[in-house]
């Protein structure tokens, strides 16, 4: 009964060693560099490569902006629905996902200056 138990503790400890080191191959990117996200973010991460599990920080004046992951729809008519989780600390990690990603500021008038969209170059 004791040996179940070790396999599953090794079976564990395995996983956690995994998702470490999927975490430490992960980049970190700050949108819109030094100038934060804002108003003139269009273009922002164009020239940049993206990777499945990268981080996204984005630093804004709490307050002033948001930043909500929305769908495809969402972003080409620049609206959220009441599910979608706002993000206002102004200091938001956010983790990108395989494939395309989208991201909004929810405040009216903001998108779709400030908007982007980034895919996974894997």
């Amino acid at each position: 009964m004791g040996e179940g138990r070790s396999g599953a503790t090794k079976a564990m400890v395995v996983i956690c060693l995994l998702v470490v080191a999927l975490q430490c191959d992960a980049d970190t990117h700050v949108v819109g560099d030094s100038n934060g996200w804002n108003m003139n973010i269009s273009g922002w991460g164009s020239s940049k490569e993206f990777r499945t599990n990268d981080i996204i920080l984005f630093y804004y004046p709490k307050g002033k902006h948001n930043v909500v992951r929305v769908t495809k729809m969402q972003y080409d008519g620049c609206f959220i629905s009441l599910r979608d989780k706002v993000y206002t600390s102004g200091n938001d990690q956010l983790t990108i996902m395989r494939g395309a990603n989208y991201f909004i500021c929810a405040f009216q008038g903001h998108c779709p200056s400030m908007r982007i969209e980034i895919h996974t170059a894997d």
